[in-house]
């Protein structure tokens, strides 16, 4: 049953989030199809549109990993957001895509050459924490999508 767990576990953290969204009351829509990834997109106020990628790192994990996102193919994109979810930190990040770019490393060899890695923790004395220079992105709701410009 433990396979079964973590095979669905991103799916179910999509649905949580999107779940704590629409409780905030955000214009939200779904795309059945996730092949360009977008998990949701969100109609602001004004009438334009944010498209958002939701990615999530289970509390099973590796210790010292407990906010690792790797082997992210992104190049920037406009109207774009991340939404990060460590469980083991129960901590949400929220980046724009140009943040992301901004933020994360691209891996410059191997299998996963081209692709982007970010990692919000540190690790110290068995515990994790999230570094300092990362913790402007935490968040406990999602006003910044609704208010931010994302291309800023």
């Amino acid at each position: 049953m433990k396979y079964r767990h973590s095979a669905g576990f991103g799916k179910r953290i999509e649905f949580y989030i999107i779940g704590r969204m629409l409780k905030e009351g955000l214009d939200l829509y779904i795309p059945l199809v996730d092949d360009n990834a977008i998990d949701a997109v969100v109609r602001k106020a004004d009438g334009t549109f944010v498209e958002i990628q939701i990615k999530a790192r289970s509390k099973d994990v590796k210790f010292g990993d407990g906010a690792l996102f790797a082997a992210i193919p992104h190049e920037y994109r406009k109207n774009y957001w991340f939404i990060f979810y460590s469980e083991r930190l129960d901590t949400i990040f929220i980046l724009s895509s140009k943040e992301f770019l901004q933020e994360s490393v691209q891996n410059k060899s191997g299998k996963n050459k081209g692709l982007r890695s970010i990692w919000f923790n540190g690790k110290k004395n068995n515990i994790e924490y999230v570094k300092e220079k990362f913790k402007r992105y935490i968040v406990t709701d999602f006003s910044r999508i609704l208010h931010d410009n994302p291309d800023k």
